[in-house]
Parts: C-alpha cells; structure tokens; sequence
C-alpha cells in the first residue's frame, strides 16, 4: 500500500431541492474527494460533513484542516502499510469521524484495487445489489410532501422515510398514510425530541412505521430505552450509535432495535464493519445511512451495505435524486428499488476529472 502522493480536492454540487430536517437547511452539498497516487493505482475517498452545524460539529472547513495538519502529515510521515495500520494512525487523532473517514476509505478502494477485487469483497459481503429507500425533508406545506413521495416513488423505491420534529408529525404521517395506503413507512427525528414527548411518541405506533430513528438526543441512551418499552414500533439510533462502545451499551439497555451505520459517523468502514458484527451478533438488525454523500461516499456505502446483517433499504439513492450532478461515472441509479453494483475493482465508479475541475472549491497535493 505504497503510497506517493495525496491529493485532496474540496468540491460543492447543488442540490436539486433544498433539503430540511429538524436541525436546519441546505441547499448545496460540500465533499472533500480524497486521492491517495501509489503504485499505478489512486484510492477514492470521501470526507462529506455538511455545511455548518446541520448534522454534526464536524464541517467541510474543519475536516480540511485535520485532513491537512494532522492527518495527511502522518499518513507520509509512518507510510501505514496495511489497513490496520491506517486505522492505529487514524485512532490517535481525537474526534474528526469524517476527516478519518475520507482517508481510510480511500485505502479500503487503494487495497481492493490491488487485490483486484470491487469493494463489497474486500469488506466480506455477499451480494452485488442492494434495495434503495427514498428518503425526503421537512416541507412547507404536506401537499409539497406529498408530491415530492408521489414523484420518487415512480423510480421504485423500497420504502419511504419521512423527517419528523414537535408539530410537524402526525399530521404529516396521517396524509402520508392516506395517499399512500400500507407502503413501508419509516420517520426520522434527528434528535429533535426529549423525554418529556414519551407519550407524545408512543401516538406513532398507530402508523405500523418500520422504525423511528432518533427520536431524543444523542446521549440519552436511558431515553431511548424507556420509549422502547413503551412502543411496539422499532426504535432506531442513528447519531447515538458513534461507535462500537456506545452500540454495545445501546444494546445492553435495550435503547434500541435497529442500527443505523453511517460510514462518515463512524470514522471509517473498518469501524462500520465492527459495529454491523456486534449487531450481528447480538441479533439486532443494521442498515446502511448516509448524509447523503456525493458519488464516491455513496458508492462506499452500498459496498457496505451487501454485508449480510444489512436488513433495511439503505438511504443511498440515484445520484441525480439528490444532486444536480456528480463527480462519477455512471451515475448511481435506482432500477425497481435496487442499486446494483457495477463490475469493476475497489469502488467500481469512476471519478470524472472534469466534474471535480468544474464544481471545485480548492484543491492540495501533498507528497
């Protein structure tokens, strides 16, 4: 895993429509494409905080910086080579999950290339496709809602999943339920609700919703555990669920049902494979989130997700659902609900030099 430069490129693509959750408002998608030169072959990774504070403290400009001064320097600096390696050198720099992540990922891609082999392999999955889910924002109005779902659910989609915050939740679920009829229906909070709603979300379990994911903050896991036992619906962690220490604790209180992995989130596919064994084993069910990514993010996280304890609908969809274009070729694309993964070596899409050109914030090498 010689590696002879890194080149970072800091890219920002429209949105097709601006996309709401409870925490805030974008319109413009930011992804920091990391290029890893060695041995005649360049490893693709992807750091994609979001703009600002709409997920997570961590944001373009942040995760620049670390990728910059600490962790490139380090990587030229002890040339990791093995993925184990990488990931004692990633450990070692507190915080930073999406920063580590566009660097390690890109050395999962670097290796499956040089075994000759596409990603899912590498990872130790088993399928080359993978069932999509259609996932929309908070709108102005549920007649807007209701169109948006009206208009992606021609593509097939295998199930919908509908933002959720105080006042905007069971009016928006009871016209979802009656445009719709029984489609498999799933909300997500975003931690936009705290204990003392308990009762207030017990009232979803009327829905026969597939999960509610993230109902209260990130730290109360006892929260979680107390609306479990109190609802027949499936709770999910998504934000709570930042890594493996924090998963086997959901799981002994019994927090949760379901686990959603995010590979930004969780620093890193090696971290994500962890956390979808520890579920494996323990018998709780994982899928496949995203924030979303642009194309070479998204690419990394349906490789992920043909592990087999993947059981839901990843979130990943045509790339051109979410974005007015992508960095990669062919574009991501959702066939009757499905994503197959095309045929090829580490991530299996190319990187289109001209879209990173056109759509390019700035751009480092470093050797």
């Amino acid at each position: 895993m010689k590696v002879e430069r890194i080149t970072l490129t800091h890219v920002r693509i429209p949105l097709v429509e601006p996309f709401r959750i409870s925490s805030g408002e974008i319109s413009e998608k930011d992804g920091i494409v990391v290029a890893l030169y060695g041995d005649g072959v360049v490893g693709y990774g992807e750091s994609s905080p979001m703009s600002g504070s709409f997920y997570s403290e961590e944001t373009p400009e942040s995760a620049w910086d670390c990728l910059v001064n600490e962790l490139i320097p380090q990587v030229l600096k002890t040339r990791p080579a093995s993925l184990e390696r990488v990931n004692d050198l990633t450990a070692q720099i507190v915080g930073n999950q999406f920063a580590k992540a566009g660097i390690e990922s890109a050395f999962w891609d670097l290796e499956a290339q040089q075994r000759n082999e596409p990603l899912w392999k590498t990872l130790g999955g088993k399928r080359t496709q993978v069932e999509s889910g259609l996932a929309v924002g908070i709108f102005p109005t549920i007649s807007k809602l209701l169109s948006a779902i009206e208009r992606y659910l021609m593509e097939g989609y295998r199930r919908v999943k509908i933002k959720i915050q105080p006042g905007w939740d069971i009016e928006p679920l009871l016209a979802v339920r009656g445009e719709f009829g029984r489609i498999p229906l799933m909300v997500d909070a975003n931690c936009a609700y705290r204990q003392s709603d308990l009762d207030h979300l017990q009232a979803l379990d009327d829905f026969e919703l597939m999960m509610i994911e993230q109902p209260l903050p990130k730290p109360d896991l006892e929260g979680h555990a107390k609306l479990q036992a109190m609802m027949k619906t499936p709770i999910c962690l998504d934000e709570s669920a930042k890594d493996a220490t924090a998963v086997r604790k959901a799981i002994e209180m019994r927090s949760c049902s379901i686990i959603n992995i995010k590979i930004q989130r969780v620093g890193g596919l090696k971290n994500a494979v962890e956390m979808h064994d520890i579920c494996r084993a323990a018998g709780v069910p994982v899928w496949a989130g995203t924030m979303p990514e642009l194309g070479i993010g998204s690419a990394q996280s349906v490789h992920l997700a043909t592990l087999e304890n993947f059981g839901f609908p990843t979130d990943v969809e045509s790339s051109l659902r979410w974005f007015v274009d992508d960095v990669i070729y062919p574009f991501i694309e959702v066939r009757n609900g499905v994503i197959e993964i095309p045929e090829g070596v580490g991530n299996c899409y190319r990187v289109d030099g001209r879209k990173m050109q056109k759509y390019k914030v700035r751009e480092e090498s470093f050797r």
